[in-house]
């Protein structure tokens, strides 16, 4: 299995700010084309990079001004955004991201490189969740320990997520902090009514990603129930000091090129998997939306906006204190 940061926005399942049906990289990644995924992927978390940034200066108010931080991991890391984030936050630290796909740790190094950060960025190509144990993290199994672990949308792309907390948390330091992204709340991107078939075509396409979520958890290898209280999780995991905060993405209207092509590309996808899922009125909305000559249609519209609210989890490492 090899998930990575979601980027899509069609839901609160999905990193910058969620993923869209047809974008499970975990459960499908043999069937992308990861040169024309990875340079999505990359645009969709850029769009994010101010949010990015006020969560890796808070996971440092959060470690306190007395840490050492050293090594940080990046679980599921993408194309490299956040660990190149993390890498600039956290100067002193190593900075390992951490994926299966090796076109994506490649745009990671390249990144890294770019940003001047070659020196303190490595790559670490794992299977997950085969892969979430420490090891000696220098070249045999295991990913080593860190004082920083980050993973945003992975852990729901694993069957056993409270096992993959369980894993992670034991990778993590006395003292380090683990953060993950999980839930929040879905994207918001159109009015309610658009002037073209039945006002409300948001919800329905929430309906559909709702219904594709648990098609996808259900048949991930070792799928197990849970109830997703991921703070009650945290704590199942051995971490104290539970907490969570959430950032948004507020891009007002009129939206620039970028996000505008994002959002295509994101109806995009949600059109190809909710061809039986919804009623001949709502595809031939979706199909003016894509549309890119019509002056109703995603890439021409004043009124598209992206909006959403992205939730981090946290917990503590316990200290021999605390054990």
């Amino acid at each position: 299995m090899s998930p990575h940061r979601d980027s899509s926005p069609a839901h609160g399942h999905g990193h910058g700010p969620a993923h869209a049906p047809g974008h499970d990289s975990g459960h499908h990644s043999t069937d992308l084309d990861w040169d024309v995924m990875a340079t999505q992927l990359e645009d969709g978390a850029e769009l994010q990079l101010p949010g990015l940034r006020r969560t890796a200066a808070h996971l440092g108010e959060l470690l306190g001004p007395s840490a050492e931080v050293r090594r940080i991991l990046d679980i599921g890391s993408g194309p490299g955004v956040m660990t190149c984030v993390l890498a600039e936050a956290f100067a002193g630290a190593e900075t390992v991201a951490v994926d299966a796909t090796p076109g994506l740790l490649e745009r990671t190094l390249a990144r890294a490189e770019k940003l001047g950060l070659g020196d303190r960025v490595a790559v670490r190509h794992a299977e997950l969740p085969e892969g979430l144990g420490s090891g000696d993290g220098t070249g045999g199994d295991g990913l080593g320990t860190a004082d920083l672990i980050w993973s945003s949308k992975t852990v729901h792309h694993l069957g056993d997520q409270q096992g993959a907390l369980n894993a992670l948390a034991g990778v993590l330091r006395p003292g380090g902090v683990l953060a993950v992204t999980e839930g929040g709340l879905p994207m918001r991107f159109l009015p309610r009514d658009i002037g073209i078939g039945r006002p409300g075509l948001q919800a329905r396409l929430d309906a559909v990603h709702e219904h594709w979520f648990s098609v996808m958890r259900a048949e991930l290898p070792g799928s197990t129930p849970v109830v997703e209280d991921w703070p009650a999780m945290l704590r199942r995991a051995g971490l104290s000091r539970v907490g969570s905060f959430t950032y948004l993405l507020d891009l007002p209207a009129p939206l620039g090129a970028t996000a505008r092509a994002f959002l295509h590309t994101q109806l995009t996808r949600l059109r190809e998997a909710a061809s039986d899922m919804l009623d001949a009125d709502d595809l031939d909305t979706l199909d003016v939306l894509l549309d890119p000559e019509a002056r109703h249609g995603i890439l021409r519209r004043p009124d598209a906006f992206l909006l959403s609210a992205t939730t981090v989890f946290t917990g503590v490492g316990r200290t021999p204190l605390e054990a």
